[in-house]
């Protein structure tokens, strides 16, 4: 094997390797010797066949296979001698074109082709010691809590029907069927039957609700709205539409006290114990909240910090994918792809600035974990996994099965694990100082960058 650096261009190293026919001609005849031993070819005794025969039923089969294993310990080879750190699979280019690999699948000349390797950055990570960052943090407030026994209560509400002939109120629940027309035409999706709507829970189309005010059971009425103008279904968004509805059932909502009655509602020994546990689940979202921030904060610190030049595969790939997401969302809402006041040009460069961010952070964080022994103990994978596959009830074993059987698909399970624990790693390593803030500043949402 001869093996000759062709181009050394910042990340991308380009190599010419020539495997020698009679190189290749001896591992053909040490497999067909292999094949020979083991044949039982009709005609002929067992381990007798003629190499000459087996050549011509399995030679270029076998030599597929030798030409194969051969790039692979090339590879292999030049990434040893060379210390190469690899970004991603390396790019094979055969000059000779089919025509000399054909010549080679019969061990009749010498095999020629290219290889390049994009390679990592070398990153100097140094230490973290002048990186200060605040952590916003809020105190569970009993408001907070009383707030959240009131949705609880909402959740549990029971209805009970109203006398014959009464008026619908404010918080009691319809039973309604609906027909939406757009001029005059049913559309698809306009048309519902046996639909609860609780009056002034503003959970259907604005405008609705509010024309249902009053309505009795039996009652039809007609129901003029417009769709928001960033309605998901693009073919609605905006347009004036007309339901048909009648009202076929109202009832009142039925008293229930917050307190001893909504606990056993909900399975709890006490109203204690369950203002408690209310506490404990607010406790955890604010943490989560505030966890969240001191990333964001910690990855925009690290992003500041590190400059180095990044593979240009990754950055593509990664652009593709959020692009391909963005397209994805711009079908589904009927949106435009350019943001707006921006031209889609101008919307693709922000994008791209995102992938080499995230790719640039990948590799940061990556350097980092390696370098502290950060590892995702297989009780943590499969923790995950079990919760990814909660997510499917009734096809457990599927998602499961699909999980241990895909090592791509359990790398991005690995993946968002691993970050964490690195995150968790530089924490320690920085300084941090908590701030109080008022839960409305805590779960204010900042712009993306």
């Amino acid at each position: 094997m001869q093996v000759t650096q062709t181009s050394s261009q910042g990340l991308k190293q380009e190599f010419k390797v020539v495997l020698p026919a009679g190189d290749l001609a001896a591992k053909l005849a040490a497999q067909l010797a292999d094949v020979q031993a083991k044949a039982q070819i009709k005609s002929f005794r067992p381990g007798k066949a003629p190499i000459g025969h087996l050549k011509k039923l399995y030679g270029k089969s076998i030599m597929g296979d030798v030409l194969q294993e051969a790039v692979n310990e090339a590879n292999r080879k030049i990434v040893e001698d060379n210390q190469l750190r690899i970004a991603v699979e390396p790019k094979l280019e055969f000059p000779g074109g089919q025509e000399e690999v054909e010549r080679a699948l019969e061990a009749d000349g010498d095999f020629a082709f290219t290889v390049t390797f994009e390679t990592l950055p070398a990153i100097e990570i140094g230490s973290f010691d002048d990186i200060a960052l605040e952590r916003p943090v809020a105190e569970v407030s009993e408001d907070d809590i009383a707030s959240a026994l009131k949705n609880l209560a909402d959740r549990a509400q029971e209805f009970e029907a109203r006398e014959e002939g009464a008026k619908a109120e404010t918080g009691d629940k319809l039973t309604i069927d609906f027909t939406g027309k757009l001029d005059g035409v049913p559309f698809e999706g306009g048309t519902g039957g046996d639909i609860d709507l609780v009056l002034g829970s503003n959970t259907f189309i604005p405008g609705f609700e509010d024309q249902l005010a009053g309505a009795a059971a039996g009652e039809q009425r007609v129901v003029k709205v417009t769709f928001p103008a960033d309605y998901s279904a693009a073919h609605l968004a905006g347009k004036d539409a007309e339901f048909d509805v009648t009202v076929k059932a109202v009832a009142a909502a039925k008293s229930l006290e917050i307190g001893e009655e909504l606990a056993t509602k909900y399975g709890f020994e006490n109203f204690e114990a369950m203002k408690e546990a209310v506490k404990g689940n607010l406790e955890a979202d604010f943490h989560k909240v505030s966890r969240d921030k001191l990333k964001r904060a910690l990855l925009d610190a690290l992003d500041s910090r590190y400059s180095f030049e990044l593979p240009e595969t990754l950055v593509e790939q990664e652009f593709n994918n959020i692009w391909g997401q963005h397209e994805a969302e711009s079908r589904r809402t009927g949106q435009p792809l350019a943001e707006e006041g921006k031209t889609e040009d101008e919307t693709k460069a922000e994008f791209r600035k995102i992938a080499e961010r995230r790719v640039r952070l990948g590799l940061v964080l990556a350097e980092i974990g390696q370098g502290a022994g950060v590892k995702v103990e297989d009780k943590d994978l499969t923790e995950a996994l079990v919760e990814r596959a909660r997510m499917f009830p009734g096809q457990e074993k599927q998602v499961w099965d699909f999980y241990r059987n895909n090592e791509q698909a359990l790398a991005q399970l690995r993946a968002p694990i691993y970050e964490e624990r690195v995150v968790d790693h530089i924490s320690k390593l920085i300084k941090i100082a908590d701030k109080t803030v008022s839960r409305e500043e805590l779960f204010k949402e900042e712009d993306e960058a």
